[in-house]
């Protein structure tokens, strides 16, 4: 199995934590993270409630589902294919999910587009929105944390991406792995989630231990990655591998359809993408360029790259521009 390291992020030795975390991040662009603070009680009671959503019928569900270019509110199974946001066609995932995240009413002094700061959506059961709102915080506290270890370890202070996340893109996304049944025979080449690299700054993942996560190694090989008790998977995005001129990795990753023994199993994850601010400009960074490391990538705003990639993964149209991310695969 691929070694993820696991860094403690509440150790007092600020610049040991960073060095850890440059060393998984240059390495394997994914990290188990422990000392976070998030109580038990939090995810209790948002499994809780996301589970009550996924276990309703179909006609249900589907009352919350948005058009694919508003990235809010419920997607069934096989809606998406991930795999298009690298410009590669695929089967369709068999994931289902359920988005919440940033509106632009969230920033009233500024005036933001509702095309990126969509209005969240919000199932009728009561209990669902303060449970989904309290783990979307504790989220969203973690990222934030984990830009300023980020800034700290390559060298910019602790405040030297922060510019980047006044008014961030945040989006949590609940994914249930909904399979037909155990037994079922699935289409050639069919995942849980397809291959891709994550689009932002940084993911929190929080999922079951449950088979399923896997990374693609430096060899072109994929290994299975499963969450240390009490850990967060913590990986890197499209944003900050541009950012660094791939100093550091945005791994591509992808969810087989979940089996144990070769059957096929329930599995849930929740994912956090800290994304970064709609207009800024995601440009290798200076102390990431010189003569010998070239910047590998033209400007481009937060805006522009994640709507490209939500055309792909959401709209079925192939992402043009993710070479450099599409090449791993091929």
């Amino acid at each position: 199995m691929l070694h993820v390291p696991t860094i403690d992020i509440s150790l007092d030795d600020a610049d040991e934590v960073a060095r850890r975390v440059d060393h998984a991040a240059r390495t394997v662009g994914f990290m188990q993270i422990t000392g976070h603070g998030i109580p038990d009680s939090v995810l209790a009671d948002f499994t809780a409630a996301t589970d009550a959503f996924f276990a309703q019928d179909a006609a249900a569900k589907s009352a919350y589902r948005c058009p694919p270019g508003v990235n809010r509110g419920y997607t069934p199974p096989k809606a998406e294919s991930l795999a298009n946001s690298l410009g590669l066609t695929s089967a369709a995932d068999l994931f289902e999910a359920f988005n919440v995240g940033t509106q632009a009413s969230d920033f009233p002094d500024l005036e933001l587009s509702e095309e990126d700061y969509e209005t969240n959506v919000w199932p009728a059961d009561p209990g669902f929105r303060p449970a989904v709102e309290a783990w979307f915080a504790a989220a969203q506290g973690v990222a934030r944390r984990m830009t300023r270890i980020f800034g700290r370890a390559l060298g910019l202070g602790e405040d030297g991406l922060t510019p980047f996340t006044g008014h961030s893109v945040d989006v949590l996304r609940m994914i249930n792995y909904r399979l037909p049944a155990p037994d079922v025979e699935l289409e050639p080449e069919q995942v849980g989630m397809g291959a891709h690299t994550d689009y932002g700054i940084v993911t929190v993942l929080w999922a079951d231990a449950v088979p399923g996560l896997e990374i693609l190694d430096h060899d072109g090989s994929w290994q299975p990655v499963q969450p240390a008790p009490g850990a967060l998977l913590v990986n890197l995005g499209d944003a900050l591998a541009r950012w660094t001129n791939d100093r550091w990795v945005s791994t591509m990753h992808r969810v087989a359809a979940p089996r144990v023994d070769g059957v096929l199993v329930p599995r849930r994850s929740a994912a956090f993408f800290h994304d970064g601010d709609v207009d800024a400009v995601i440009a290798p960074l200076s102390t990431c360029v010189d003569a010998e490391h070239p910047a590998l990538y033209e400007p481009v705003t937060v805006g522009e790259h994640l709507r490209a990639k939500l055309a792909g993964s959401r709209g079925g149209a192939l992402t043009a521009g993710a070479e450099r991310e599409a090449a791993r695969l091929r």
